[in-house]
């Protein structure tokens, strides 16, 4: 990354030109809110915080940037547990929250064209008057943005059968990192040359900053119940999980809780969950009301076959909803039990999801650490919370240490340190666990390709070669 050539005022005058002071944030006690993603583990202050409103001032200051060698942080809603959107403090944070426009929804082509600042739910509410919706459907969707879903390649409940973030995107703009505007995919169902889509959906805006996004929308399905399956031992519950896959039913959703999960869930969903259970799943099955009827039945058994001792059917909308309220609603209600929380997200093969829960059991008792596990469990999805208390001298390194063991042991059974969250500044140290030296040169190379001054992002997502080095060193040494 080149060395920064204009002074903090010389970039706010230039800036404010731009945008208009209204859409500048200079001083510390406004940036504070921006000075960390969801994850407040990582914090910087920025240079400044831009605020732009129209693609040719996103494209006026990227080129401002690039020309003075500035970085740029580009943020969404401020809801990723991955730091990736920690500022830089030689550079600026470019929010992107209002670009908050639903600019188009085609029902006949079933796409709709929306700004990056729109919130994920905005998404299927406006589609829903036309019958359709919008699949991915992370946790936060309430809050997150469909800018930072890009960034992040963000999951969801329903990730299992409709896919994830790159999945459901067509195609988007972006400005590069020198100021150019270019279309990556287009509305149809492939598009010319290279598949662009999928190597740029989930950069972690490292390689360019999105201005539009066309969505593919679905059709709302016909029916939808829930079956919630209360289990006394976390293994049973990871093989029926395998169990039902192994029965070729591909549920819209199958999420998994531990026993510290559920008891913060109910506490605060009052969903009807059983707190004496070690672990609950819940099953979505969508589709005609025929197929649904049908494949309910078939998990239910299957549940019972492999040792739940209670299970439970929605048998109306507004009980599948507040079945699924507890689970959404599970991370923040983990706050209800523990002053502080680690989120991790690895991603394992689902037949080794009982192996691994185990062994996180295991490395629990060691650190002295408990772990609330809310996860996507059809699809292997890992989101262990470790508790902690960061008032405790030396527990939040001990936690971080921890939570780096659970994404080598992912890596160990043929999974990878992320699912849907992202590598940020927080994963950067696991990276080498992933990835050889010539795999990590690469994404450098890529990196260079689209920013070869380094601007976008920098620190986070891909290691420097030379810490790497350090890691492995370290490893070597066993310390």
């Amino acid at each position: 990354m080149n060395e920064t050539t204009i002074s903090k005022a010389q970039l706010a005058d230039a800036i404010r030109q731009l945008v208009g002071a209204d859409n500048l944030i200079i001083d510390e006690e406004t940036q504070k809110p921006y000075e960390c993603d969801g994850l407040s583990v990582y914090c910087e202050m920025p240079m400044l915080v831009v605020l732009p409103e129209t693609r040719e001032q996103v494209r006026a200051v990227m080129k401002i940037c690039h020309d003075n060698g500035v970085p740029v942080v580009a943020r969404g809603a401020g809801t990723g547990l991955c730091a990736g959107a920690m500022p830089n403090r030689d550079g600026i944070v470019l929010s992107l929250a209002r670009f908050s426009r639903i600019l188009e929804i085609d029902p006949q082509a079933r796409i709709a064209r929306v700004e990056p600042g729109v919130r994920n739910l905005a998404i299927s509410e406006a589609a829903g008057e036309y019958g359709l919706y919008y699949a991915p459907d992370p946790s936060s969707q309430i809050a997150c943005t469909i800018g930072g879903n890009v960034a992040e390649n963000s999951g969801g409940v329903h990730c299992l059968k409709y896919g994830l973030t790159v999945h459901n995107i067509l195609g988007f703009e972006m400005i590069t990192a020198d100021g150019e505007v270019v279309q990556i995919g287009c509305e149809a169902f492939d598009s010319p040359g290279y598949d662009l889509n999928a190597l740029l959906i989930g950069s972690e805006g490292l390689l360019g900053v999105v201005t539009e996004i066309t969505v593919k929308l679905l059709p709302t399905p016909e029916k939808a119940r829930v079956v919630m399956a209360a289990f006394d031992d976390v293994e049973k519950a990871g093989n029926a999980v395998a169990a039902v896959i192994a029965n070729g039913i591909i549920p819209a959703g199958l999420e998994m809780m531990d026993s510290h999960a559920i008891v913060a869930a109910e506490d605060f969903a009052k969903a009807g969950y059983p707190t004496e259970a070690k672990a609950l799943l819940l099953c979505e099955v969508d589709g005609t009301i025929e197929e649904v009827e049908e494949h309910i039945e078939k998990v239910e058994k299957l549940f019972l076959e492999q040792g739940a001792f209670s299970c439970r059917k929605s048998e109306s909308e507004e009980e599948r909803a507040l079945l699924w309220k507890g689970r959404k609603s599970a991370f923040p209600a983990v706050g209800r039990i523990s002053p502080d929380y680690y989120c991790m997200d690895g991603t394992i093969p689902r037949s080794k999801l009982a192996h691994v829960l185990l062994e996180i059991e295991k490395m629990s008792d060691s650190y002295g650490l408990r772990v609330a596990n809310v996860f996507h469990a059809g699809d292997g999805n890992l989101h262990p919370l470790i508790l902690f208390d960061a008032n405790v001298p030396g527990e939040l390194e001990k936690t971080e240490e921890f939570g780096g063991k659970i994404l080598e042991l992912s890596v160990d059974v043929g999974g990878c340190i992320t699912g849907e969250h992202g590598v940020g500044k927080e994963k950067l140290r696991q990276m080498y666990k992933q990835f050889n030296d010539r795999e990590l040169a690469q994404f450098h190379a890529i990196k260079d390709a689209f920013d070869p001054q380094g601007l976008l992002n920098p620190g986070k997502g891909i290691p420097e070669l030379r810490h790497c080095q350090e890691y492995r060193s370290i490893e070597a040494e066993g310390c």
